[in-house]
Order: structure tokens, then C-alpha cells, then sequence
């Protein structure tokens, strides 16, 4: 069943019906219009697999994907344009240039925790760029799974852009097929299983995963602001999030406040019961609350840690005198616990930081802005948002994705164009001027050799330079003299012998 999926997507492509922009245009179009129709069905799928609200969803899903589509739909033309290139004195009669071109049949492999948004933006990326896509949402979040099964093929190209769906069975037969590109957000493991299964035919690919993304606070910073947008981004979706801050790093002196803040925020975020707040999702599932809960046990609860597993509730929970070696600090939490580690300053900060693989996001929040910087020089990660947290994310002039251990590649606005396209090097040259080309040909020469080192690097003398423009500027004397009169020419000739004696005279 897999193979028959990928080969009419490829026989679809083979048609070249996605290569206009056109067709792509259209296509984004009605996956515009389908978010809009299904608004209804969208929210109650989301609600279903995460416990979002309507807000929530729109903002958090539907939101960024319809101002993705609108970004990429009002510069498509411009992205898509041959882009000329600066030539050498080689080429200067040619074309030359990069032509975008499309990778053929792509893989997108969505994640769970943000199910709308995370599998249909890339896929937005890869039908801009003129590809067909198979469309593979998560399992986990069956809801929504279902419904973009179901409404997909209503809008979209249904050879081009054929969704399937299904666990680890149907993902691994997918992976037995040959792609062009294969996208996936996910987990670290799972990445790793993507890259050995592209890597039988060459195939590349973009691995969106995550990482323990640190948050350093100098005790020199409005604690308040610090505070309240820390908690924000760390429980936001029940702290399912990639680029969740996934712990803080900040001095003894300021901690006691911190937790105090964090007290408050949440109070008015969600209430005296975060239980009962609209606005808090749920762990996704069973599984993923007993892994939660198991990075818990032993540590010291400074705020939360209630719990209820027939609901897949964690409150929102603050962890204190976390020792750097706790389970908890092992691997991406993925869930609503913070866990706070003191350091006594920012070189101490840092090293934490480098000790551990590379993150997808790294924040840090100072009054002093070279103290943000000193932390962006002195370490790696996919991106940072200084003073806040998330907001990187939300530029898409700027590229999303991984370092290391946290990603390869990036996407987002025109990023994502270029990472579903081929840059295609392209040079036309004329048939004429086989006088400059002889400097290639056999037999060689020093003196060619000379020539073609300046031709090609610049590297010759002045006096040298005066004898290369003499006959080019005899040629527009020559014309000159065709098409106007003598005394023009004789002008064009007297400007050709004045710059070989000003050549001469400045090598002397």
C-alpha cells in the first residue's frame, strides 16, 4: 500500500503540474480555505487530543499556519525567480545564475504536541517549492490525525498530496520507500532511525527535535517580567513544547523570589486550580504522563506536583536543589516541571550549558544586554530569544531548526522554500569570443596560465589590466565608428590608449 502512495505521488509530480506556480498558488489557497471551513471541527479535534481551548488552538495552530501561507503566497514569485549571480571576467558575456527547482517527492512527518501546525507547515513549505508531499501526522494525536485524513483530500491535489496515516508499522514501511527529502519533527531516537532509514538512498533530510533548553537569569534583571514570561512559555500546552524552557539556571539570592513570582503568575494565568482553568491542556496520553511523572519522583516540589492520572493532569510544577546528575536533568522533560538549578554566576552559567548536548533554544534574560551576548558568544544552540522566551520562533525572516544533538536544518517563511528546493547552478554561455576560451586549450602555456589567473582571480598588474581593456575599449570605438562618425571613434581610440599609459605609468 505504501509503494502505490509513493509511486503515484511521483507519477503526479512526473505530470509537472506542480512545477507552476500557479498550481501551487491554488494549492495553498485551498489549504488556506480548508483551515477556515473546518475552524469548527479543527478546535474540537485539538481540544479532544490536548485539552487546548478555542483560543488556544486558533492561536497557537491555526493562526501562524494562515500567516505562513499568506507570507509564502505574497512572495512566492520573487522567491522563485532565477537569481542572478556576480560573474568573472569569463563569464561577463553570459547568463548565470541559480534556478530554484523542485526535490521531487518529499516525506513530512508531523509531531503530536502541536498537531495542526507542526506536520502542515513544512508541508506548506514543500508545495510552495513545487513538490508533491506525503503527509504522515501523528498517531498520538488521533483526533486530529483523523480530521486531517478526512479533509485533506477534499482541498488539495489528492495523487500529489496523499495523507497516511498510522503508528509504528505504517511509518517504518513509509521509511522503506524512496524520497527526495524526508522532514520530521520529533524526538532525538526517532531521528536517528529517520537518518538510517534516508541514508540507504542518499536521501536528505531535516530533523526538527529539541533538547534541555537552558534559561539563565542574572540577579541583575526585573525578576516580575523575567518570571511571568518564563511561566508562560514553560507551561504554555502543558510545557509539551520544543522550545519550552526546559530549566533555569540563576544565583542563590534570587531564587526565593523567583519561586515566589512563578507562585503568583500561574494564580492569575490559571487560577486557584489550574485543574479547573480552560486555558491548561493535558499530557497527551497515559504513557507520556507516567514518563512525566517518573522524572518527578525524588525531587523537592517547591510548587505543584499534583497530579491525576485518569485525566493525564501534572500541575504546573517548580522544582528546587535539583542536582545536576537528577533524572530529571537527563533528557527533555516534554511536560510541566521546571526544575531550578542555582549557579553562582554567568561563566558558571555557561558551562553548564556546554556541558550538556546542544539545544533548539537557549534563553537568557539580564538588564545588561553584553551579558545576554556573552552567553550567545560562548555557547550553541538552534536559537536564542534574549529577554523572553518563544519569540524567535515567531520571526519568519529568521531560520527555525537545530544544532548537534537538536536538529539538522531549519525551515519557516523562505527558509522553508529553500529547504524543499534544489538550487540549481545554471551558466548559458555564447558560442562567440573562442578567442578567450583558447586560454583552456591544450597546448599550455605560462603565459596562458597568467592570463587565465587574472581572468579568473584578478591577479595580474596593472600594466597587464591596461592591455586587457585596450582591445575591449577598441571594439566600442569600433562600433562607434560604424554606426556615428570618425570622430567619435577617434575619441573611443584615445580613451583606449589613455588607459594603457595610465596603466603603465602607476606599474613604473
Amino acid at each position: 500500500m505504501m509503494k502505490k502512495i509513493v509511486d503515484t505521488a511521483r507519477q503526479a509530480f512526473a505530470t509537472a503540474r506542480s512545477r507552476s506556480l500557479d498550481f501551487r498558488i491554488k494549492q495553498l489557497q485551498a489549504m488556506k480555505t480548508m483551515i477556515i471551513e473546518n475552524d469548527s471541527e479543527i478546535r474540537k479535534a485539538l481540544k479532544a487530543d490536548l485539552h487546548k481551548s478555542e483560543c488556544a488552538a486558533y492561536s497557537y495552530e491555526m493562526m501562524g499556519l494562515l500567516a505562513e501561507i499568506e507570507l509564502i503566497i505574497d512572495n512566492l514569485h520573487k522567491w522563485a525567480a532565477p537569481q542572478h549571480v556576480k560573474k568573472n571576467l569569463t563569464t561577463m558575456g553570459d547568463d548565470v545564475y541559480i534556478n530554484y527547482e523542485p526535490l521531487g517527492v518529499v516525506l513530512v512527518i508531523g509531531a503530536w504536541n502541536y498537531p495542526l501546525v507542526v506536520v502542515l507547515q513544512p508541508v506548506v513549505g514543500a508545495i510552495a517549492a513545487g513538490n508533491a508531499v506525503v503527509i504522515k501526522p501523528s498517531e498520538v494525536a488521533e483526533h486530529t490525525a483523523k480530521l486531517l485524513e478526512k479533509i485533506v483530500p477534499r482541498y488539495l491535489d489528492k495523487e500529489l498530496y496523499p495523507v497516511v496515516n498510522g503508528g509504528v508499522p505504517e511509518t517504518t514501511k513509509l521509511l522503506a520507500e524512496r524520497f527526495d527529502h524526508i522532514f520530521y519533527t520529533g524526538n532525538t531516537s526517532v531521528g536517528k532511525i529517520i537518518m538510517q532509514a534516508a541514508a540507504k538512498f542518499l536521501t536528505p533530510v531535516t530533523l526538527e527535535l529539541g533538547g534541555k533548553s537552558p534559561c539563565y537569569i542574572d540577579k541583575d534583571c526585573d525578576i516580575d517580567i523575567a518570571s511571568r514570561r518564563i511561566t508562560w512559555g514553560k507551561f504554555v500546552n502543558c510545557g509539551q513544547t520544543c522550545i519550552a524552557p526546559d530549566y533555569v539556571l540563576c544565583d542563590k539570592s534570587i531564587q526565593g523570589k523567583l519561586i515566589e513570582k512563578i507562585k503568583e503568575t500561574l494564580k492569575e494565568f490559571y487560577g486557584e486550580n489550574p485543574k479547573e482553568s480552560q486555558d491548561y491542556e493535558r499530557i497527551i496520553n497515559q504513557r507520556h504522563f507516567k514518563r512525566v511523572l517518573g522524572l518527578l519522583q525524588g525531587e523537592k516540589v517547591a510548587i505543584g506536583g499534583e497530579h491525576d492520572e485518569s485525566s493525564c493532569y501534572i500541575a504546573p510544577t517548580v522544582l528546587i536543589d535539583v542536582k545536576p546528575n537528577a533524572k530529571v536533568m537527563q533528557e527533555e522533560i516534554f511536560g510541566p516541571l521546571l526544575p531550578i538549578i542555582t549557579v553562582k554566576d554567568v561563566d558558571e552559567a555557561i558551562q553548564f550549558i556546554n556541558q550538556k548536548e546542544k539545544p533548539l533554544a537557549l534563553y537568557a534574560f539580564a538588564n545588561d544586554k553584553k551579558i545576554i551576548k556573552k552567553i550567545i558568544s560562548q555557547t550553541s544552540s538552534g536559537g536564542v530569544t534574549g529577554n523572553d522566551v518563544f519569540m524567535h520562533f515567531t520571526v519568519a525572516e529568521l531560520p527555525f531548526g537545530g544544532v548537534g544533538n537538536s536538529g539538522i536544518g531549519a525551515y519557516h517563511g523562505k527558509h522553508s522554500f529553500d529547504t524543499f528546493s534544489h538550487k540549481r547552478s545554471c551558466l548559458i554561455k555564447s558560442l562567440s569570443m573562442e578567442g578567450v576560451n583558447k586560454l583552456r586549450y591544450p597546448p599550455y602555456t605560462q603565459k596562458k596560465v597568467d592570463w587565465a589567473k587574472f581572468l579568473l582571480m584578478g591577479k595580474v598588474n596593472k600594466k597587464k589590466l591596461g592591455l586587457v581593456l585596450l582591445p575591449f575599449v577598441a571594439v566600442v570605438a569600433a562600433v562607434i565608428l560604424k554606426k556615428y562618425r570618425w570622430q567619435l571613434a577617434g575619441r573611443g581610440l584615445q580613451l583606449a590608449f589613455a588607459v594603457q599609459r595610465l596603466c603603465f605609468k602607476q606599474d613604473q
